[in-house]
């Protein structure tokens, strides 16, 4: 099988390159400079109309949207442990990858792009200000679901790597996130694995080649 991840810096593609990563999945990048509008080339729609990264290219056919692609990888490589299967676990871990991707993520994107929310640039204060609000509240749910406990689950899944994603985005905003204890304690967690210093490195990397093509 071959597994091509296209790969964007800061975007929401780190939670696959983690889970491929701990899977042992063999996988090749194709690095999407999103910040020169790549992901809008012709040639990148042609791979995902979405215009948007992840994408996981499974032996040539194209799977998007990171709820789908974790339960893939997930299933492919059982032995990774990367979906809990315990009774209705399994169920309650895809719930909380789909509340990240559709609540979560959107309360995230205005900080970065408050023009995706309003063509009033005067509005854009006003926009990140309510979006900031709602990620509180998020981030709230999240600290009470981690408080006491290592992981979401049991075990180390799928589910702590997209959280890790949110919640490191919510911190390049410049956001103090001290008071969600529990949920920080997790981000120190999951920089100490293997996986996220893997991805850490890899985008530091990428950014630098980006950097001196365009400089």
């Amino acid at each position: 099988m071959k597994l091509t991840l296209f790969y964007a810096p800061n975007a929401c593609s780190l939670v696959p390159y983690v889970t491929l990563t701990e899977a042992g999945a063999d996988f090749d990048v194709r690095e999407v400079n999103t910040g020169a509008q790549e992901q809008k080339t012709a040639d990148y729609l042609s791979i995902n109309p979405k215009g948007k990264v992840p994408v996981l290219v499974i032996d040539g056919e194209p799977l998007t949207e990171n709820v789908a692609i974790q339960q893939f990888i997930a299933r492919r490589f059982p032995q990774a442990r990367l979906l809990p299967t315990e009774g209705l676990a399994e169920y309650r871990a895809i719930s909380l990858m789909a509340w990240f991707a559709s609540t979560v993520h959107p309360h995230l994107t205005p900080h970065a792009r408050p023009g995706n929310y309003t063509d009033d640039p005067a509005a854009h204060a006003s926009v990140q200000r309510v979006a900031k609000q709602a990620l509180w509240a998020d981030l709230a749910i999240a600290e009470g679901l981690l408080a006491g406990r290592e992981w979401f689950f049991d075990h180390f899944t799928a589910v702590d790597a997209y959280f890790f994603w949110c919640f490191r985005r919510a911190g390049q905003f410049g956001f103090d996130l001290s008071e969600f204890a529990a949920c920080s304690a997790h981000f120190a967690r999951m920089q100490q694995r293997p996986s996220v210093q893997a991805v850490n490195a890899y985008e530091r990397e990428v950014m630098a080649r980006f950097a001196a093509r365009a400089g």
